[in-house]
């Protein structure tokens, strides 16, 4: 009579058809995963989308979003071309056979699917187990945005005070050592990178301390000081108007990269270029 018993804890099923052979085999689950002795596991629950009202805005008329880009995220428009945003699954095989008394060992069958869960650890620099996550992908947007705001106002800024590129800025102020708007600095090069380093490595360290997905990405508090998100309404509302302008200077700003390394000029010598 065949011996066959099974372990809860540790997802082990030992089948014996042939006592004297001793065969030994495992299925493990993981992330709480449960596979029954033949394979299969239920699918998990998928999160329910959020009703949209009307018809759903795409990014190009007629575009069909795919099935992850389901609208629950702001300023969803269902772009994803490369389908990068999609989860990763990951298939469970099933032990190979390792008895020697076997003349020949068999390559375990694949047992089930694994599904990544987007979860923020507490681990400094590297929070996101999957570097192809959506929540990340949504972080990184957010905050090359945020940089590629103050970066093409100060471009047009600094052009429109001081007649100077934003590409040839630091050829001019290093020109008679550190300074800044012609006037100088009490510190080298090399003694500001070294600020710059340590400043945003501190921050950065302290960013990824947060663990609440929501906060990551709209801490408030000192960065909301007049109160703006507090009303909730409000917020979703401030919270899509951000993620466009961001989407539209990061489109500017390397609309200005590349016409400054065609041309050699800053965007308003450019475009002063077209009225003479």
């Amino acid at each position: 009579m065949a011996a066959a018993s099974s372990s809860y804890f540790f997802g082990t099923r030992i089948a014996d058809p042939k006592p004297s052979l001793g065969r030994f085999q495992a299925r493990f689950g993981f992330g709480g995963k449960k596979f029954g002795f033949g394979g299969k596991k239920s699918p998990p629950p998928k999160p329910a989308p959020r009703k949209l009202d009307g018809e759903r805005l795409v990014w190009f008329p007629g575009a069909e979003p795919p099935e992850w880009l389901d609208g629950t995220m702001v300023g969803d428009r269902g772009f994803d071309p490369f389908g990068l945003g999609k989860p990763a699954e990951y298939l469970q095989f099933d032990l190979d056979s390792l008895d020697q008394n076997l003349a020949k060992n068999l390559a375990g069958d694949v047992i089930g699917v694994r599904v990544e869960q987007t979860e923020v650890k507490p681990t400094p620099f590297q929070p996101y187990s999957e570097v192809f996550g959506l929540q990340r992908f949504r972080e990184c947007e957010l905050i090359h945005g945020r940089w590629a705001m103050l970066g093409t106002l100060g471009a047009l800024a600094v052009e429109a005070l001081t007649g100077v590129a934003w590409q040839d800025a630091g050829k001019v102020e290093l020109v008679e050592g550190s300074s800044y708007l012609g006037q100088p600095l009490p510190f080298s090069l090399t003694t500001l990178i070294w600020i710059e380093v340590i400043v945003i490595g501190y921050i950065e360290f302290q960013r990824n301390a947060e663990l609440d997905p929501e906060k990551r990405l709209y801490p408030g508090g000192y960065f909301d000081p007049l109160g703006l998100a507090s009303d909730p309404e409000k917020k979703e509302n401030l919270q899509l108007a951000e993620i466009k302008h961001a989407r539209l200077a990061m489109i500017a700003f390397l609309i200005f990269g590349i016409q400054a390394a065609y041309t050699g000029k800053g965007p308003i010598a450019f475009v002063a270029t077209f009225n003479k």
